[in-house]
C-alpha cells in the first residue's frame, strides 16, 4: 500500500470506525459460544526501524495447551489486578517478550474479536518509543520476530483458506510472511487494521 506509516498516520487510521469480528464470521455453521466471554487484552507493538515501521509478533511454544506453535500477539486474559484490557495487554507484553511498559505509548485500539475458545480479544496498538532487548518467556513463547507493517496493511496479502477441525470445515484468513504462517484470530485482527488503513 502507498500510505505513509508515521505514528500520526497510524493514530488517524485507528480513529476511523470499525466493526467487531469473530472466528465465526466465515463459519456460520459453527455455533456461537453460550458461556460468558472471557476478556483478553493483546498488544500490537509497533517499532520504527531504518526500513520502516515493523510489528512485533510471537510464535507460541509448541508445548502449551492452547494454540501451540501459532503466531500471536503478546497478550492474555484480563486478571483481577488489571485496571482494564489495555493494562492487561501491556503487562502481558512485559511478561512474554520483555517489553518495558514505560516505553509503550498507546495509539488506539482495533475492534474487538471473539474467538472460538470463548475469549473477547481487545487489540491495543502501541508505539514502542525506544529499542529493547526482547526476552521470550520460554513457557509460552518460542520466538519473537518482526513483520513490516506495510505487509499486514496490504489487503492483497490476505487469503481465505479452510481446513477440517473437530469434524467441521472451518474457514479463516491468512497473511503469510516468509516462514511465518499467520492465520486465524491473529490474521483477522490484522485484516481489521488493514481495512481501516485502506478506507
Amino acid at each position: 500500500m502507498g500510505v505513509q506509516l508515521s505514528r500520526l498516520h497510524i493514530e488517524r487510521v485507528l480513529a476511523k470506525a470499525g466493526h467487531p469480528s469473530s472466528d465465526f464470521d466465515l463459519n456460520t455453521n459453527i455455533e456461537l459460544p453460550k458461556a460468558p466471554l472471557k476478556a483478553a487484552g493483546v498488544l500490537l507493538p509497533l517499532i520504527e526501524r531504518a526500513s520502516g515501521t515493523n510489528l512485533i509478533l510471537t510464535k507460541r511454544s509448541a508445548t502449551i495447551r492452547n494454540h501451540p506453535g501459532q503466531i500471536a500477539f503478546p497478550g492474555g486474559r484480563v486478571d483481577p489486578g488489571d485496571r482494564d484490557h489495555v493494562a492487561a495487554a501491556i503487562r502481558e507484553a512485559d511478561e512474554e517478550i520483555g517489553l518495558p511498559p514505560h516505553t509503550v505509548d498507546v495509539l488506539g485500539e482495533l475492534p474487538s474479536h471473539v474467538t472460538i475458545s470463548n475469549y473477547e480479544m481487545h487489540p491495543v496498538v502501541g508505539w514502542v518509543r525506544q529499542d529493547f532487548t526482547p526476552q521470550a518467556e520460554e513457557a509460552e513463547v518460542s520466538e519473537i520476530f518482526e513483520v513490516p507493517l506495510r505487509h499486514v496493511l496490504d489487503l492483497s496479502k490476505y487469503k481465505v483458506q479452510s481446513r477440517f477441525w473437530r469434524d467441521q470445515k472451518r474457514s479463516f484468513y491468512t497473511v503469510p510472511f516468509g516462514p511465518y504462517y499467520i492465520w486465524g484470530a491473529t490474521a483477522r485482527v490484522l485484516r481489521s487494521f488493514a481495512e481501516k488503513a485502506n478506507k
